[in-house]
C-alpha cells in the first residue's frame, strides 16, 4: 500500500482498509427488491452478511464507499449493465464439481439405458443443464451420456446445453479448463478418459466431450423465451433454493413445457415439496427428486 502525507484527502488504499458500516434495513430491503425483480432470487434476512461481504468486496475494487452510491451506480450509472453482470456473477456462482450427485447421474444413466435403442440410433438425445454455473454439470451429463452410448454400442448421438445468468461463469465453462480439485472423488477411469493435464495444475476436458456441449446466457425468469424445446433430459439442481415457493412452481411448469414426451426432469432434493407438477409422473426414488413427462399429454 502506498502511504500519503496529504491528510485532507486519504488515498483510496487507506479507505479501502476501513470496515464498511453495517447495511441498514432500508438499504437491505432495496437490494432485496432489486435482486428479486431482476433475477427472481430471494435473499432472506439471514443472508444479509453474505450480501454485505460480496458488495463490500466489489465496492472496494471500484473505490465506492457507500451501499447507496453503489446501488445508484448499478441502477443508473454509465456502466450499469456491465457492473450488474459482474455483481450477479459474485452473488450467484456456486461451488460445484464433477459428478457432484452420483444418484442423479445413475438415474440419468438408467433412464438412457432403458430407452428404445432404435430411437437412440435415429434421433439425438438432448439434455439441458439449467443454472450450469462454470460448466461442471453439463460436462458431467455429457460424460454420462457418452458412457451410455458406448455401453449400448451406439454412435454418440447426443448434445448438452448449459445455461446460466452469469456471463463470466459461462466464459469459464466454455474454456473447458478446471482446477484439479474439481475432480475430487471422481472415478479414476473416467478421469483418465475425459480429462488431460493442462498448465498450472489445471485439467482440460477432451475435445470429444467439449464439442457435444454448448452454452447460452439465460435468466430463469425468461424461460418463456428460451429456445430449448423437446428436451429429453433437464437438470435443474441447487438453483430453486434461491426462489420463493410460487416462483419455483412457475419455473418447474416452464421447464416441463420444454420436455419431450417421456422426458426426464431432475431437481435437487427438497427443492420442491408437497406439489405435483401437472403432466409429470414422479420417479420412485429415495435419493433423487425427478419426474417423467407423461406421453399422453402430448398425443
Amino acid at each position: 500500500m502506498v502511504h500519503t502525507h496529504n491528510q485532507t484527502a486519504p488515498a483510496d488504499g487507506i479507505w479501502s482498509l476501513r470496515k464498511l458500516p453495517a447495511m441498514d434495513d432500508a438499504q437491505f430491503g432495496q437490494w432485496q427488491s432489486l435482486l428479486e425483480h431482476r433475477t427472481g432470487m430471494t435473499l432472506t434476512s439471514d443472508r444479509r452478511s453474505f450480501l454485505e461481504t460480496n458488495l463490500g468486496i466489489r465496492m472496494r475494487e471500484i473505490g465506492c464507499n457507500s451501499y447507496q452510491a453503489y446501488y445508484e451506480q448499478i441502477v443508473s450509472g454509465p456502466n450499469a449493465i456491465q457492473e450488474w453482470a459482474t455483481l450477479v456473477d459474485r452473488l450467484t456462482v456456486q461451488e460445484t464439481r464433477f459428478f457432484r450427485d452420483p444418484d442423479a447421474c445413475k438415474l440419468v444413466s438408467d433412464y438412457v439405458m432403458t430407452r428404445p435403442r432404435e430411437g437412440l440410433k435415429n434421433q439425438a438425445l438432448e439434455a439441458w443443464s439449467v443454472g450450469c454455473s462454470t460448466g461442471e454439470e453439463p460436462y458431467t451429463l455429457a460424460m454420462v451420456l457418452n458412457e451410455c452410448m458406448e455401453q449400448l454400442g451406439l454412435q454418440p448421438l447426443y448434445g448438452v446445453t448449459g445455461s446460466d445468468i452469469s456471463q463470466p461463469a459461462l466464459v469459464k465453462a466454455k474454456s473447458g479448463l478446471f482446477s484439479a480439485r474439481k475432480l475430487l472423488g471422481m472415478d479414476e477411469a473416467l478421469k483418465s478418459r475425459y480429462f488431460r493435464p493442462a498448465e498450472r495444475n489445471t485439467v482440460e476436458i477432451v475435445n470429444s466431450i467439449r464439442e457435444r456441449v454448448c452454452f447460452a446466457r439465460l435468466n430463469v425468469l425468461d424461460l418463456n423465451k428460451a429456445p430449448m424445446h423437446g428436451m429429453n433430459i433437464i437438470f435443474c439442481q441447487n438453483l430453486l433454493i434461491y426462489f420463493r415457493r410460487w416462483r419455483r412452481r412457475e419455473i418447474v411448469r416452464r421447464l416441463s413445457e420444454r420436455l419431450a414426451p417421456g422426458g426426464l426432469l431432475v431437481l435437487g432434493q427438497g427443492e420442491l415439496t408437497d406439489w405435483q407438477p401437472p403432466g409429470l409422473q414422479k420417479v420412485p426414488s429415495e435419493h433423487v427428486l425427478a419426474w417423467i413427462k407423461r406421453q399422453s399429454d402430448e398425443e
